[in-house]
C-alpha cells in the first residue's frame, strides 16, 4: 500500500494491488488526510466517567427502527430458495468496497484497489471512489478528526463519528453504504453533533452536515448536505428518552 497522490482515471493498478495516481491537486492529500488528523479505534462499548455502560447512537436508533421492509425482503429471498445472508452480502459488495477505500484514504491518505472475484463489483467500487475523489478535489474541507469516540455525561450515550470536516467552519461528516437516505441517518449524524458540542462547546458545528453515500449494488457515489439538523437533534433526544422507558417497561412486563 502506498500513499495516495491524486487521481487520473486512465491510470489503474491491477486488481488487488495498491495504487498511486498522478495528482489532480497537489494539496489534496494534505487537505483530506492532514497530519494533525486524529484517528481513534472504535470502542466496543461506551462508558461514563463512573464506569457505567451506556448505549451507542446506532443502538438507540435501532431500537425503534422499522424493520418491516427488511423482513419482507428476507422472506422473499427464502421463498425464492435463496439464502438472504448471501444475497445481502453480494448486493453490498460494490458499496462496501468503495466505503472501505474512502475510509482508508481519509485516515491516512492511503488506499488499495479492492480484491474480489466479482470484477463488475470491483470496477463499480473503483468508479465510485473516483467520483468521491473528484468531489473531494472540489471542496477545501480538511478532516481534522476521524472515527472519534465520545460519550455524553449529560444524556448518557456514546457514539463514534466518521469525520469532522473543516473549512473555516466545522461540519460533521458521515459515510453510508445504502440504496437510499433515511430519516434515522439524519438523526444519527445530528446525535454526533450533540456529542461534539458537549465536549467542545466553544467549537460548535456551524458548517452543516455532509453525508457521503455509496449505493450497495452499483457503488454509485452521492453527496448530501444539510446546513442544520436541529430537528434531528430533537428527534434523537426524544428517542434517547424513549429508549430508557422502553427498557424499563419491558423489564416490568416479564
Amino acid at each position: 500500500m502506498r500513499p495516495f497522490a491524486g487521481l487520473m482515471p486512465e491510470m489503474r493498478a491491477p486488481k488487488g494491488e495498491a495504487q498511486e495516481r498522478a495528482p489532480l491537486v497537489p494539496q489534496m492529500r494534505a487537505d483530506l488526510a492532514a497530519k494533525d488528523t486524529r484517528v481513534m479505534a472504535r470502542p466496543d462499548k461506551y462508558l461514563l466517567q463512573d464506569g457505567t455502560r451506556v448505549p451507542g447512537v446506532t443502538t438507540i436508533l435501532g431500537r425503534f427502527k422499522d424493520a418491516g421492509g427488511l423482513i419482507h425482503w428476507a422472506w422473499r429471498q427464502g421463498k425464492d430458495g435463496l439464502d438472504y445472508r448471501e444475497s445481502r452480502d453480494a448486493a453490498a459488495t460494490a458499496g462496501h468496497m468503495a466505503h472501505e477505500m474512502v475510509e482508508g484514504f481519509i485516515r491516512n491518505g492511503m488506499f488499495s484497489v479492492p480484491k474480489g472475484d466479482d470484477e463488475t463489483a470491483v470496477e463499480r467500487a473503483t468508479t465510485a471512489f473516483d467520483a468521491f475523489l473528484k468531489w473531494a478535489q472540489q471542496t477545501k474541507l480538511k478532516a481534522t478528526h476521524t472515527e472519534m469516540p465520545l460519550v455524553s455525561e449529560r444524556y448518557r450515550f456514546g457514539g463514534t463519528f466518521d469525520a469532522l470536516l473543516v473549512d473555516g467552519r466545522r461540519a460533521m461528516g458521515d459515510w453510508k453504504t445504502s440504496n437510499g437516505i433515511y430519516a434515522d441517518y439524519l438523526a444519527q449524524i445530528a446525535a454526533y453533533a450533540i456529542l461534539w458540542e458537549e465536549h467542545y462547546p466553544d467549537e460548535p458545528i456551524d458548517g452543516g452536515f455532509h453525508l457521503l453515500r455509496f449505493d450497495k449494488t452499483y457503488g454509485d457515489f452521492h453527496h448530501h448536505y444539510w446546513s442544520e439538523l436541529e430537528a434531528g437533534k430533537r428527534y434523537f433526544l426524544n428517542v434517547r428518552a424513549a429508549y430508557e422507558d422502553d427498557k424499563e417497561l419491558k423489564a416490568r412486563a416479564k
